[in-house]
């Protein structure tokens, strides 16, 4: 036990002395397109959407997105910046999917509330309630005047 101290003592005091020291864990935050949380690869210029991290298809030259240490136990594999937590603990989404306009959680806790921290409807949204369970608070502009209710107060067809 004691001989067994010893020889590590003596491997860190050499590692020390070489200048080698253990790996601090790589940051792999980045922006996305549209300024959305990203998995940056081990080029470290490749930003790779959160929802494409584990979606079985390798983003990254080396495959680092699709790792089984990273996706081995999904979300509680993931690091948390890729992870949103619905206000339902039994769901949860992909980072990027929070304040994109769509009702991903299915309770709009991903677009509403002090958890998603949204900002208001952006220009290619209209505000109003909704009467499709897909959106939250906004519909999409394309949507307006179609000639399809999609906010209960008709707002999408007559004044947007």
């Amino acid at each position: 036990s004691a001989a067994a101290l010893l020889v590590l003592a003596a491997a860190v005091g050499l590692a020390v002395a070489l200048g080698l020291r253990p790996r601090a864990p790589v940051n792999r935050f980045c922006a996305a397109s549209n300024n959305r949380t990203g998995f940056l690869c081990d080029d470290r210029a490749t930003c790779v959407p959160a929802s494409q991290v584990c979606d079985g298809v390798g983003n990254c030259r080396k495959g680092e997105d699709e790792q089984e240490e990273l996706c081995g136990d999904l979300p509680r594999s993931l690091p948390g910046y890729l992870v949103f937590r619905c206000s339902n603990p039994s769901y949860w989404v992909y980072a990027d999917h929070r304040c994109n306009g769509m009702n991903d959680c299915g309770d709009c806790s991903d677009e509403m509330g002090s958890l998603a921290a949204c900002p208001r409807c952006g220009s290619e949204w209209w505000s109003c309630s909704p009467v499709l369970y897909e959106y939250c608070s906004c519909v999409p502009r394309r949507l307006c005047r179609d000639g399809v209710q999609h906010c209960l107060s008709w707002s999408d067809e007559y004044i947007c």
